[in-house]
C-alpha cells in the first residue's frame, strides 16, 4: 500500500472530505435556491411593469386613439433601454413598435410568457435573444405587445452559475487538499505512536512517544501513555527485582530448613531430633510469613479488601498497638510515647490499618538501638540518660489524618527511602538479619488501598515514617477505593 493509497484510505482524509462534501452540498443547496428566489422575483417584477405598461398605452388609446399609441409607442422605442413593443392593426400590418414580427409564442391571455426575438447589435448580424411580454386585444381589432429583453439577466444568472461551479469546484479541491494535509499530520502523529509500541513490544521499555508540544488532545494522549509506560517499566523493574530478591531470600531459609531436617534425621539423639523439628517448625513459620505478606499485599493491590471498610477511630487504633507493643519496647530498653486525639475517624479497615501501624513500630523498635540494657549475667546500672523513644502520633492535617511512627535508630538515607517501599528491599548490604524486606512495602499498599500515602522523613537522628488516609464518610469509601486501584 503506498503512502498516497494509505492517506486516502485514513480516517482524517474521510471525515475532512465528508465535511467539505456536506459543507459544499449544503452551500449549493443555498446558491440555487437564492438564485431561483431572484430569478422568480425579477420576472413577477418585470411581469408587474409590464402590466403597468399596458395600462398606460391604455390610457393613450382611450383619449387619443391608435394614432396616439403608436406615437406613445415610437416614443418609448427612440429611450434607451431594454423595452420591446409591437402595435398590429387588424390585418396584421405593423403600426409601431421595435419588434418585428408578432412572437408566435406570445398568447392573448394577459399573462407574460417568454419568447425569443432576432435583434442586431453593434453592426453585427442579428441573432435571437430572450425576452418576456404580454399580448393583449386593444379595440378596433388592434393588437398590441409589450415585452422586456432579459436576455442580459440570463446572461448574468448564467455567469453567476458558472462562478458558482468554479466556486464549488475550488471547494472541493481545496478539501481533498485539506484532507490530505490533515490526514499525513495525523498519520505522522499516529506513526510514531505505531513505531513506539513495535519498539517496547520488541523489549525496549525504555521509548516514549513524542510529544508536539501543541498541547492538543494528541499531545494529551501522549503524555497520558508515556506515563503508562513510565509505569509498566517501573513494575517490570520492580517485578525483575522481586524475582531476584525471592530467588535470594527464600533460597537460604530453604536450604537450611531442609540441611536441619536431613541433620535431625541423621542424629539419634532424641533431643537433637527434637531441637532440629523445632526450628524446622520455626524456618517454616518464617517463609509462611513472608508467603501471607506477598498474598496481603497482592489482594491489597487488587482491591479485595476494600469492600471490608467501616468508620474507625484511629486514636482507638494507636491505642491498642500502644499497648501491645510496650512490653517489647521496654524489653529491648526503649519508651514508647504515644500522642493522640480521639475522635479523629475515618472510613478504613481497621486490621490492615493496624497492621501497617504495627509493621512501622515493629520496624522502628527492631532498627532503634537500645540503650541501658545491661549484658546477660551482669548486674544492672543506673542509666546515664533516659532509653531511646520511640515516638506514635496521630494528628489532623487537612482532609487527611496522619500516623508518624518516629525513632532515633539508624535511619535511612534520603535516596534510599523510596527504594525502601518496594517488595523485599532491605538496605542492609549482608541481609543476615531476619526479615524480608515486606513491611513498608505492605504499609505503602494498605495508604494506596485508602487512597492516601506514605512518607519516610529524617528525625534527626532516626527516621520518621507517616502514613497518610484521606478522611471519608461511608458514601464514597467503596467507589474511592476502586478508584485507587484503577490508577495504581
Amino acid at each position: 500500500m503506498t503512502v498516497l493509497t494509505r492517506l486516502l484510505a485514513s480516517s482524517p482524509f474521510r471525515l475532512t472530505v465528508a465535511y467539505m462534501g456536506a459543507f459544499v452540498a449544503a452551500g449549493a443547496l443555498i446558491v440555487l435556491y437564492v438564485a431561483w428566489q431572484a430569478n422568480a422575483l425579477m420576472t413577477t417584477k418585470a411581469v408587474e411593469a409590464l402590466g403597468a405598461e399596458v395600462t398606460g398605452l391604455r390610457e393613450q388609446f382611450e383619449n387619443g386613439g391608435a394614432r396616439r399609441v403608436a406615437a406613445a409607442i415610437d416614443e418609448r422605442v427612440n429611450e434607451p433601454g431594454s423595452g420591446l413593443y409591437l402595435l398590429l392593426d387588424a390585418d396584421g400590418r405593423r403600426l409601431a413598435g421595435n419588434l418585428p414580427r408578432l412572437p408566435g409564442a406570445l398568447a392573448q391571455d394577459g399573462k407574460g410568457h417568454l419568447f425569443s426575438y432576432p435583434r442586431a447589435s453593434g453592426g453585427k448580424s442579428p441573432r435571437e435573444r430572450l425576452a418576456i411580454g404580454l399580448s393583449l386585444s386593444v379595440a378596433g381589432g388592434l393588437t398590441l405587445v409589450v415585452a422586456r429583453d432579459i436576455d442580459d439577466q440570463r446572461a448574468f444568472a448564467a455567469g453567476i452559475g458558472r462562478l458558482a461551479l468554479m466556486s464549488f469546484g475550488l471547494l472541493c479541491a481545496l478539501g481533498v487538499g485539506a484532507g490530505i494535509l490533515i490526514s499525513r499530520a495525523m498519520m505522522a502523529r499516529i506513526e510514531a505512536i505505531t513505531d513506539t509500541s513495535r519498539r517496547i513490544m520488541a523489549g525496549d521499555l525504555s521509548r516514549r512517544i513524542p510529544v508536539g508540544g501543541s498541547g492538543d488532545e494528541m499531545d494529551r494522549l501522549a503524555q497520558s501513555l508515556n506515563a503508562m509506560l513510565v509505569r509498566i517499566e517501573e513494575l517490570m523493574a520492580a517485578l525483575r527485582e522481586v524475582s531476584d530478591n525471592i530467588a535470594h531470600d527464600l533460597k537460604t531459609p530453604l536450604n537450611r530448613l531442609r540441611n536441619r531436617a536431613e541433620s535431625a534425621l541423621r542424629s539419634s539423639d532424641p533431643v537433637a531430633y527434637r531441637d532440629g523439628l523445632s526450628r524446622t517448625i520455626e524456618e517454616a513459620d518464617e517463609l509462611i510469613k513472608t508467603f501471607n505478606s506477598l498474598l496481603l499485599i497482592a489482594r491489597l493491590e487488587a482491591g479485595a479488601a476494600a469492600e471490608s471498610m467501616t468508620s474507625v477511630d484511629l486514636a482507638d487504633v494507636i491505642g491498642d498497638i500502644a499497648e501491645l507493643y510496650e512490653p517489647v519496647a521496654e524489653e529491648a530498653g526503649l519508651r514508647l510515647a504515644v500522642v493522640s486525639k480521639p475522635g479523629l475517624g475515618t472510613v478504613a479497615n481497621r486490621e490492615l490499618v493496624s497492621q501497617a501501624v504495627a509493621n512501622l513500630v515493629d520496624n522502628a523498635i527492631k532498627h532503634c538501638a537500645a540503650i541501658g540494657v545491661p549484658a546477660a549475667g551482669a548486674a544492672p546500672e543506673p542509666p546515664a540518660m533516659p532509653p531511646p523513644e520511640i515516638g506514635i502520633a496521630l494528628a489532623r492535617v487537612g482532609h487527611v489524618i496522619e500516623i508518624a511512627v518516629s525513632d532515633h535508630g539508624p535511619g535511612i538515607a534520603p535516596e534510599d527511602r523510596e527504594r525502601a517501599l518496594q517488595r523485599f528491599v532491605r538496605l542492609e548490604k549482608s541481609r543476615s538479619r531476619p526479615g524480608a524486606g515486606l513491611g513498608l512495602s505492605l504499609v505503602a499498599a494498605v495508604a494506596r488501598m485508602h487512597g492516601g500515602s506514605v512518607r519516610l522523613e529524617d528525625n534527626d537522628p532516626g527516621l520518621r515514617a507517616v502514613l497518610s488516609i484521606p478522611i471519608r464518610s461511608p458514601g464514597v469509601a467503596h467507589t474511592k477505593a476502586g478508584q485507587v486501584f484503577s490508577e495504581t
